[in-house]
């Protein structure tokens, strides 16, 4: 009995040796920090199910397993977002009861950057798998064929195609998507404070918001003009908004239960002021978005 406890003890030891290396390829993969943990998780749940005595290189091993776990994620997204309009599906990983290290968080955002996650967004599964996996972390083509279920050659052009859409992408600065997070940041939080001069200072004097007619149905007025009725309508509300990517800017997310409802855009001036606000509850438009929930 002690014996097995040693050798469960040791092997978690090994497997959190791996973790930040895990994390940081689940990350890189999935565009979601909250996911990427995930993703670590299972391939814990994994390897405890495994007799792990005749892995020779157990950091390969789990690279692989996590990639095989991201793939099966990027791939359920799609569907998933088929069943957010009927079920209580998450937009997001849930939550963890306990966060990863915020500094470590930060380094490995930046790490990556905004930019590059809308690139990374845009390709195939197979395609970012084997990019990620082989272009950023130099895992072998025979090894990433065993995740993505091809030849090795195919895999080959995979990671070929994928890194020539990159290196042809001409993705919105990382200069750009800071601003316009910073903007968007501030905007929710001086509108969760109910700090109405705040509002005020972000927002463009002839600021104007619009809803869809499903927005509308659900209580919001189509057209909101000017910055004192703009700052006036948002003052003490969007407790529950969520960062997120929408087509490759910075928007927000609202998903009550895990469903979600309502999306919002935003429109900024040279000046880094705020001149349109866009609200969209249309199920049939929600689901032609490319949508990615940023971590806080």
């Amino acid at each position: 009995m002690n014996v097995d406890v040693d050798e469960g003890e040791r092997l978690a030891e090994r497997f959190e040796a791996n973790r930040t290396h895990l994390r940081a390829v689940a990350y890189r993969i999935l565009g979601n920090l909250n996911e990427a943990d995930d993703a670590v998780q299972e391939a814990w749940l994994r390897l405890s199910r495994t007799d792990a005595s005749g892995v020779k290189n157990l950091g390969g091993w789990l690279t692989t397993v996590v990639g095989r776990v991201c793939l099966d994620m990027l791939r359920s997204r799609d569907s998933r977002r088929e069943l957010l309009y009927d079920e209580p599906v998450p937009v997001h990983a849930r939550v963890h009861e306990e966060p990863g290290d915020p500094e470590h968080e930060v380094l490995l955002v930046d790490s990556v950057g905004l930019a590059m996650l809308v690139v990374l967004n845009t390709l195939a599964p197979a395609e970012r798998i084997a990019f990620v996996l082989h272009d950023m972390f130099m895992v072998p083509f025979d090894e990433i064929a065993a995740v993505v279920g091809r030849s090795t050659v195919a895999t080959r052009q995979l990671a070929s195609r994928a890194r020539r859409r990159v290196q042809e992408s001409a993705p919105v600065p990382d200069a750009d998507l800071a601003r316009q997070r910073e903007v968007v940041d501030a905007f929710f939080a001086a509108s969760r404070a109910g700090d109405f001069d705040a509002l005020l200072e972000l927002l463009d004097p002839d600021v104007v918001v619009r809803a869809d007619r499903a927005t509308v149905e659900v209580g919001a007025m189509d057209e909101v003009r000017g910055a004192l009725a703009v700052a006036g309508t948002f003052k003490g509300r969007a407790q529950t908004a969520q960062l997120a990517l929408v087509d490759g800017t910075v928007g927000a997310v609202w998903a009550p239960g895990g469903c979600l409802k309502v999306v919002l855009g935003f429109t900024l001036a040279e000046d880094g002021r705020i001149t349109e606000i866009t609200l969209r509850a249309d199920p049939d438009r929600l689901r032609r978005l490319d949508l990615a929930v940023l971590a806080a």
